[in-house]
């Protein structure tokens, strides 16, 4: 009796993980994707005995804009699963009289040439279905019907392509992949404990299923998942908790004779740069002083630097004199509030050693380095020993 009841609580309705706004647009999109489609479809094939609109696109909008990250929703998957499934579909209604068998054999053939071809699409199936089912219609009018598939399934993606970019979904999905910043066979800092892609992979490949869901994004959410623990094992330390708060900075128009002598005196590697309400404008380290200063080549490195550094009395000249002019302007930040876990992709991705933290009114109020993330993680292992 109780594997009976556990088997029928397999048919219970997960609860959705996302919100009403992300509900909301995935709603709006569908319906701009299909009324757009089907409008200029119709204006453009200017058919009024034919159809305009194929039935299998409504699945498709599902996918596009209800999950834009699903392998099976990208691009090629939409426009090469309808197009290919649609051949598919009318060489079964040529080659076979026997309808049931034409259907059927429509189906699964189209199943496995979106395989063949990596773009698995479930509509596809539907699209194939749909040919077989329109008999002589789809014979007689075989390239109007390639041309309605495709040409609708086009209008469906470039719609999605602007709304979900629009509305700050990455359309096509492409998984924020980790850079390797030395150039080298090594895994990245963050691959080097724990799982690692490997392991994932020899886990999906005895699983041997298809997965509504990238590789990556998969690998993402199970670092995420990681990170999520890890917090819970660290107790609530925050940036605020950690930060260095007598932080030496500068300004835009600061003279890089003056900025130069600042990293010099407190052993810094780098100076945030703030405007006069003290929000972070850019960052001045080291490496921008050597990189506008031509030291790469070391003859000379003294006097170059020198050169550099000092000011020009001249009114008009090219050679930077200001800390505005040689500064990075992309600048990572973090609040008070983000737990120091969060830091470690940050400093260990990104080949950066500082972070300015912020208030809540975005001005700065510290510094988190490398060093403070070490000793907080440290003492926070020494505790929970």
């Amino acid at each position: 009796m109780t594997a009976v009841i556990n088997w029928l609580r397999g048919f219970k309705p997960q609860q959705s993980p996302v919100n009403h706004q992300e509900k909301l647009r995935a709603c709006l999109g569908a319906l701009l994707g299909i009324f757009v489609s089907a409008s200029l479809s119709a204006w453009l094939l200017g058919a009024e005995s034919l159809p305009f609109l194929i039935a299998p696109l409504g699945a498709s909008a599902v996918l596009v804009y209800a999950v834009p990250a699903s392998p099976l929703a990208q691009p090629w998957s939409v426009l090469g699963g309808n197009v290919v499934s649609a051949l598919v579909g009318i060489a079964c209604l040529h080659w076979i009289d026997q309808i049931a068998l034409a259907a059927a054999l429509a189906v699964a053939l189209a199943i496995g040439a979106m395989f063949l071809l990596r773009c698995l699409h479930p509509p596809g199936g539907a699209v194939a279905l749909t040919a077989v089912l329109s008999g002589s219609l789809a014979l007689q009018h075989w390239p109007y019907f390639l041309l309605l598939v495709a040409l609708n399934s086009g209008l469906l993606l470039l719609v999605g392509l602007l709304y979900n970019n629009a509305s700050k979904r990455r359309y096509p999905h492409q998984a924020l992949g980790e850079p390797n910043l030395h150039k080298t066979r090594d895994l990245s800092p963050g691959h080097r404990v724990g799982f690692n892609r490997a392991d994932l992979d020899a886990v999906l490949k005895e699983y041997n299923q298809v997965l509504d869901v990238a590789r990556d994004d998969l690998e993402a959410l199970f670092m995420q998942t990681e990170m999520q623990a890890y917090k819970r094992r660290f107790g609530e330390i925050t940036c605020g908790d950690i930060m260095s708060r007598d932080v030496v900075s500068v300004e835009y128009g600061t003279l890089l004779e003056e900025a130069w002598p600042l990293l010099l005196k407190h052993h810094i590697k780098a100076l945030p740069v703030l405007d006069r309400a003290r929000r972070v404008v850019g960052i001045l380290t080291r490496f921008d002083f050597m990189k506008h200063a031509n030291l790469e080549v070391y003859q000379g490195f003294e006097d170059k630097l020198r050169q550099f550094v000092r000011r020009t009395l001249r009114v008009e000249t090219e050679h930077p004199e200001v800390v505005g002019q040689i500064m990075t302007s992309k600048v990572l930040t973090t609040t008070v509030d983000t737990h120091i876990v969060q830091l470690v992709p940050i400093l260990s991705e990104h080949g950066i050693h500082h972070v300015p933290v912020l208030d809540h009114e975005r001005r700065l109020v510290g510094i988190v380095t490398q060093t403070d993330l070490i000793a907080a993680l440290y003492r926070g292992r020494l505790e929970e020993a």
